[in-house]
Protein backbone atom coordinates (compact mmCIF):
# COMPACT_ATOMS: atom_id res chain seq x y z
CA UNK A 1 0.00 0.00 0.00
CA UNK A 2 1.08 3.31 -1.28
CA UNK A 3 1.95 5.99 1.72
CA UNK A 4 -0.38 8.62 -0.07
CA UNK A 5 -3.42 5.38 0.17
CA UNK A 6 -2.79 4.83 3.86
CA UNK A 7 -2.65 8.18 4.63
CA UNK A 8 -6.45 8.03 2.55
CA UNK A 9 -7.12 5.70 4.94
CA UNK A 10 -6.18 7.23 8.09
CA UNK A 11 -8.15 10.15 7.26
CA UNK A 12 -11.16 8.05 6.46
CA UNK A 13 -10.90 6.53 9.87
CA UNK A 14 -10.76 9.26 11.41
CA UNK A 15 -13.46 11.17 9.65
CA UNK A 16 -15.66 7.38 10.73
CA UNK A 17 -14.65 8.06 14.30
CA UNK A 18 -15.30 11.76 14.71
CA UNK A 19 -18.67 10.89 13.12
CA UNK A 20 -19.29 8.40 16.15
CA UNK A 21 -18.10 10.59 18.71
CA UNK A 22 -20.92 13.37 17.48
CA UNK A 23 -23.23 10.35 18.02
CA UNK A 24 -21.70 9.92 21.70
CA UNK A 25 -21.87 13.81 22.82
CA UNK A 26 -25.78 13.65 20.92
CA UNK A 27 -26.25 10.97 22.95
CA UNK A 28 -24.30 12.34 25.72
CA UNK A 29 -26.66 15.53 25.55
CA UNK A 30 -29.99 13.83 25.80
CA UNK A 31 -28.64 12.02 29.47
CA UNK A 32 -26.79 15.61 30.59
CA UNK A 33 -30.89 17.04 30.08
CA UNK A 34 -32.31 14.14 32.23
CA UNK A 35 -29.31 14.25 34.83
CA UNK A 36 -29.90 17.90 35.03
CA UNK A 37 -33.52 17.18 35.52
CA UNK A 38 -33.15 14.55 37.88
CA UNK A 39 -31.09 16.52 40.45
CA UNK A 40 -32.93 19.71 40.24
CA UNK A 41 -35.59 17.44 41.50
CA UNK A 42 -33.23 15.43 44.03
CA UNK A 43 -30.49 17.40 45.34
CA UNK A 44 -31.72 20.33 47.48
CA UNK A 45 -31.78 20.62 51.23
CA UNK A 46 -34.41 18.56 52.26
CA UNK A 47 -33.08 15.58 50.67
CA UNK A 48 -30.25 15.30 53.04
CA UNK A 49 -29.29 15.61 56.65
CA UNK A 50 -26.71 17.83 56.13
CA UNK A 51 -25.07 20.53 54.01
CA UNK A 52 -21.94 18.29 53.57
CA UNK A 53 -24.03 15.30 52.72
CA UNK A 54 -25.84 17.58 49.67
CA UNK A 55 -22.18 18.93 48.54
CA UNK A 56 -20.76 15.54 48.87
CA UNK A 57 -23.26 13.91 46.46
CA UNK A 58 -22.56 16.97 44.25
CA UNK A 59 -19.00 16.87 43.64
CA UNK A 60 -19.56 12.93 43.10
CA UNK A 61 -21.97 13.99 40.27
CA UNK A 62 -19.11 16.72 38.83
CA UNK A 63 -17.13 14.39 39.30
CA UNK A 64 -19.06 11.85 36.63
CA UNK A 65 -19.28 14.58 34.14
CA UNK A 66 -15.32 15.60 34.19
CA UNK A 67 -14.26 11.94 34.22
CA UNK A 68 -16.40 11.82 30.81
CA UNK A 69 -15.36 15.02 29.13
CA UNK A 70 -11.24 14.33 30.04
CA UNK A 71 -12.10 10.73 28.40
CA UNK A 72 -13.15 12.35 25.11
CA UNK A 73 -10.42 15.43 25.23
CA UNK A 74 -7.97 12.14 25.19
CA UNK A 75 -9.64 10.63 22.59
CA UNK A 76 -9.38 14.11 20.30
CA UNK A 77 -5.89 14.52 21.21
CA UNK A 78 -4.99 11.97 19.78
CA UNK A 79 -7.07 12.02 16.57
CA UNK A 80 -5.57 15.08 16.43
CA UNK A 81 -1.99 13.69 16.56
CA UNK A 82 -3.33 11.40 13.41
CA UNK A 83 -4.10 14.34 11.77
CA UNK A 84 -1.19 16.62 12.24
CA UNK A 85 0.90 13.20 11.18
CA UNK A 86 -1.05 13.08 8.20
CA UNK A 87 -1.35 16.74 7.62
CA UNK A 88 2.33 17.72 8.31
CA UNK A 89 3.86 15.11 6.16
CA UNK A 90 2.29 16.46 2.67
CA UNK A 91 5.67 18.54 2.61
CA UNK A 92 7.96 15.91 2.70
CA UNK A 93 6.02 14.28 -0.52
CA UNK A 94 5.93 17.18 -2.01
CA UNK A 95 1.82 17.34 -1.75
CA UNK A 96 0.17 20.91 -0.98
CA UNK A 97 -2.23 20.86 2.06
CA UNK A 98 -3.77 23.93 1.97
CA UNK A 99 -0.95 26.39 -0.21
CA UNK A 100 1.16 27.33 2.60
CA UNK A 101 4.72 26.28 3.52
CA UNK A 102 3.36 25.06 6.77
CA UNK A 103 0.23 22.91 6.28
CA UNK A 104 -2.94 23.87 7.80
CA UNK A 105 -2.55 24.91 11.25
CA UNK A 106 -4.95 24.09 14.41
CA UNK A 107 -4.11 26.82 16.71
CA UNK A 108 -1.81 25.96 19.34
CA UNK A 109 0.77 23.25 18.16
CA UNK A 110 2.92 23.05 21.79
CA UNK A 111 -0.04 20.84 23.26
Amino acid sequence: MSREKAYLQMLESTAVIQWNIAMILEAKAVEAEKVKQWTHHHIHARAFDSHEDQLKESISIHEVIVEMVEGLTKLENGLYSNLKAVLGSGEDEGGDFGGDSEGFSFGDDSK
